[in-house]
């Protein structure tokens, strides 16, 4: 049953990160075929935004490794956007040669985060990517910000809210287009939330240009997204069946399932574009390959009743 709750908006875009979020910390490599037929599962079920694959070194993530043999097979995907993640100038060139027209970069809010994933300091971090964004809008390109760790960080703790601000603030100076806010760990909730957002408008962010990266380690992703959406936020990330953690922080568990998010905005009355049942059954065709059930609630629930 729909049932509308004021306040909120009349739709949102699901940014579809679980082709390159939620296959990088596969072990078994997934074959470039399957990995190109679940990103057009994922757009023939509605799904506008569909972030495609990550053009690291593939020393670093291994399950990425055929960008280049992924992205010229996604041709013909009208009216989808396939943003990719390019960690420097070098994975920018890759980007660009195959014809690539959004990227994004993955920024820390922490220190050891920064570390860990980039081997950089945040400063040194938001120095690299200085000429890839510049570069990027010269050519006319969109380009999105990952901030991780807003929210927690497994050796820092929790993270203050002007060091979020901070960074956040940093990387559209630079000339990023939005914003991604990562709740890397799963820690955020409601009114944490509700505060780094109120923080960051009053630094001059609009909520436009914001959207929100939640995993649900402790069942708070989806309540998260409600506190987001009540704030006016429009951009949701999520990952089709739940894939997906973050290879560099080990009590990173899996992303809001997009099934689970669907659902509830679906109920809410909030327009999505996607077709739930075509997702759920593109959820369970990817488990199937993976070899394992799909974490996600509602992957489950429907996939049961048709059972």
């Amino acid at each position: 049953m729909t049932v509308p709750a004021p306040g909120l908006p009349a739709r949102v875009r699901i940014h579809e990160v679980g082709a390159r979020d939620g296959l990088q910390n596969e072990k078994t490599a997934v074959p470039t075929d399957v990995k190109a037929e679940f990103i057009r599962r994922l757009a023939a079920a509605g799904l506008t935004t569909v972030e495609a694959t990550s053009f690291v070194h593939p020393k670093w993530v291994p399950q990425l490794a055929d960008a280049e043999e992924l992205y010229p097979r996604l041709a013909g995907l009208d009216g989808v956007d396939l943003p990719v993640l390019v960690p420097n100038e070098r994975g920018l060139d890759r980007a660009r040669a195959l014809g690539a027209r959004r990227i994004a970069v993955f920024g820390s809010a922490t220190e050891t985060f920064a570390s860990r994933n980039l081997n950089r300091t945040v400063a040194e971090s938001l120095a690299m990517f200085e000429p890839v964004v510049a570069a990027a809008k010269a050519d006319g390109m969109h380009v999105r910000g990952y901030l991780s760790m807003c929210f927690g960080d497994p050796w820092e703790g929790p993270v203050p809210l002007s060091q979020v601000v901070g960074v956040a603030r940093a990387l559209l100076d630079l000339g990023c287009d939005e914003l991604s806010l990562g709740d890397t760990i799963g820690v955020a909730t409601p009114g944490h939330v509700k505060g780094l957002l109120t923080a960051l408008n009053g630094a001059g962010v609009a909520t436009d240009r914001i959207g929100v990266h939640f995993h649900d380690t402790y069942g708070q992703a989806l309540s998260n997204t409600l506190a987001a959406l009540q704030h006016g936020v429009t951009t949701v990330d999520a990952s089709a069946g739940g894939l997906g953690g973050c290879p560099y922080a080990k009590s990173a568990t899996g992303n809001l399932a997009t099934e689970d998010l669907v659902w509830m905005l679906h109920g809410l009355g909030i327009e999505t574009g996607v077709d739930l049942a075509a997702l759920t059954a593109t959820s369970v065709w990817m488990a199937d390959r993976l070899g394992r059930p799909s974490p996600s609630r509602t992957v489950r629930a429907l996939s049961h009743k048709e059972q």
